[in-house]
């Protein structure tokens, strides 16, 4: 039932509340239409016996507590759907602002989303190739994976989001179609033209829907753009049958503007000022990722986020790393040196990755090249340590080889450029190039066979040429 209200009982900030409300739903939509014509959208945040709290979307400027009539619409938001949603770019709230008209829906969802019985989800396998080699070999991106990429301030992570973008196809292409849902939380104008015209520009907007949400945007869009792309990824992956991959950039923007909707409410404040619920809404997002045996296709997810004073202990990555199988980590010193994308190997692991790498899914030597690389760059830490204390000079012949392969792996297998796109097979020869840099003895993480077929010191040295 449908009830309407004329007159508010308090406005506080974004919020307006209303008293004796005989029956109400929370996340509800409600509709404030005042004198002037004008109407507004907001949502139930808060109930409280007969009094309900509503946020408005568009803010409360202009509103008093007489001049607005409220109706409660009696359902939660709702994202329309269509398969022609593919190519559009909305605002963060699932609005076009594209030019292009509405979206004709199909059907509309709500943008919680449907609980998934844990039964009917399958163990995620085969991956994802996105042509960034430390990705792709060390930390590999399996379909209906959760794979967070932890950067800081100012470092490149817009652009190696662009270049995700651009590059990631499934591996296997027997008539699967595959998709991208972006979405940007709480940017600048300049990063949202970035976004759209690198898109435009690499022509691959035609398999993308851009949510776009500004910094300048009212913070409870914010909040909504997640679960308005999520649900389209879902729509698209379960019922359209298509593996899509949603990259949400910058999630710490979001669980910031959660931080000061919660503040706005009167709620106790948990660890530096964020809601005590923080793990348990992060998961409600993260968990919308996987793979269900009643569908042909998966939903992958790439959350981005900056760590505040690059502290990953920080609550936002701390709560994500709980959350989430496994983690890309960027670091500052390789973006300072000039390395793109500056991927910190030896935090970065992705724990799905044994089950879809390997013989028929990437390469049969796959695992192999990624445990020996991951063993010799740990070795690598060693040597810089050493050769700090005592000098580069002073070190054994066996720790300058590996500082020299140290050397060769940040430069030639870390740094890539950003028009680069390698294949998984021009990876994992890259990465025999440059493990034959070391000694045969040196690499006890392969077997032999496979080193008789794979080691060749001689290609090695064109790498240092």
């Amino acid at each position: 039932m449908s009830y309407q209200f004329v007159g508010l009982s308090e406005i506080n900030g974004p919020l307006v509340v209303l008293d004796h409300v005989p029956s109400v739903g929370f996340d509800e939509m409600v509709e404030l239409k005042l004198k002037n014509g004008a109407v507004r959208l907001g949502r139930v945040v808060q109930i409280d016996g007969g009094r309900c709290v509503i946020q408005v979307f568009e803010g409360t400027n202009g509103i008093s507590l007489t001049n607005a009539s409220v109706q409660l619409l009696g359902h939660p938001m709702e994202m329309p759907l269509s398969p022609e949603i593919l190519g559009r770019t909305l605002s963060g709230a699932g609005k076009p602002i594209d030019g292009l008209g509405e979206i004709y829906a199909v059907k509309r969802a709500d943008i919680n989303g449907k609980p998934l019985n844990p039964v009917s989800r399958t163990y995620p396998k085969n991956y994802i190739n996105t042509g960034v080699s430390s990705i792709d070999c060390l930390t590999t991106l399996i379909r209906g994976q959760k794979l967070p990429i932890f950067s800081g301030s100012g470092m490149q992570h817009n652009k190696l989001a662009v270049q995700i973008v651009r590059q990631a196809n499934i591996a296997e292409t027997s008539g699967q179609k595959f998709g991208i849902v972006f979405a940007a939380m709480g940017v600048k104008n300049d990063v949202a033209d970035y976004f759209r015209r690198s898109f435009e520009e690499a022509g691959v907007m035609d398999k993308v829907v851009m949510f776009l949400n500004l910094s300048n945007d009212p913070i409870i869009e914010r909040i909504l753009t997640p679960r308005c792309a999520l649900t389209v990824a879902e729509y698209l992956a379960f019922e359209q049958d298509m593996h899509i991959l949603v990259v949400m950039t910058d999630m710490t923007s979001y669980c910031e503007a959660l931080r000061e909707f919660s503040s706005s409410k009167g709620e106790i404040p948990g660890r530096k000022g964020y809601p005590g619920y923080l793990y348990s809404d992060l998961a409600s997002l993260y968990e919308r990722a996987g793979v269900i045996d009643s569908a042909k296709g998966s939903v992958t997810q790439i959350p981005i986020l900056t760590m505040p004073n690059d502290d990953i202990t920080h609550p936002v990555p701390d709560l994500t790393g709980y959350i989430t199988e496994g983690q890309i980590v960027l670091d500052r010193s390789l973006d300072q040196m000039g390395v793109y994308p500056p991927v910190s190997v030896l935090p970065s692991l992705s724990r799905l990755m044994k089950d879809g790498i390997g013989e028929g899914y990437t390469r049969a030597d796959h695992s192999a090249v990624s445990n020996q690389l991951f063993a010799s760059y740990a070795r690598v830490q060693d040597a810089k340590a050493l050769a700090s204390v005592i000098g580069e000079e002073e070190l054994s012949e066996v720790d300058k080889q590996y500082m020299t392969f140290g050397k060769a792996f940040e430069g030639h297998f870390i740094n890539q450029g950003f028009q680069e796109d390698r294949t998984i097979d021009q990876t994992l020869d890259l990465g025999w190039q440059l493990l034959s840099l070391l000694p045969r003895e040196e690499l006890d993480r392969v077997e032999s066979d496979l080193l008789d077929q794979h080691y060749k010191p001689e290609e090695a040295k064109k790498l240092l040429a």
